[in-house]
């Protein structure tokens, strides 16, 4: 058994000791202070910073990679035309920016509970 498949395992023991099928900002807090030994204050000031530093990225117009996880992308959508569906009438949609996520390929696969064939997917 190699080092992914460890940590393939101990994910499947986390995730599948949780008692809500959500997966919370406390709960990892918690996860955090269970695994890591973290006194529970560090591991909720490690959870906010965490997000907050995705948050200000994509606020800023940045895109977001973690690899063997995903990416978090910007995409612009451009304006256009849309529909009241209760009464018919034709209403603009403004043009705005999304944000997108892209599951690496490692990740689909943890999902699926494939295992790689060989090599690393990135």
């Amino acid at each position: 058994m190699n080092d992914d498949d460890d940590l393939k395992a101990q994910a499947r023991i986390l995730l599948g000791s949780l008692e809500t099928p959500t997966l919370t900002k406390a709960e990892l807090a918690e996860l955090l202070f269970d695994k890591l030994g973290l006194n529970k204050r560090e591991s909720k000031d490690m959870v906010e910073a965490f997000f907050d530093i995705i948050h200000q990225s994509l606020s800023s117009g940045r895109e977001v990679k973690l690899s063997g996880f995903g990416n978090f992308n910007i995409r612009r959508k451009a304006p256009r035309p849309g529909r009241n569906p209760r009464t018919g009438e034709a209403i603009p949609i403004k043009a705005r920016n999304v944000v997108t996520f892209h599951a690496s390929h490692k990740l689909k696969e943890a999902v699926q509970g494939d295992t790689p064939s060989t090599g690393d997917f990135e």
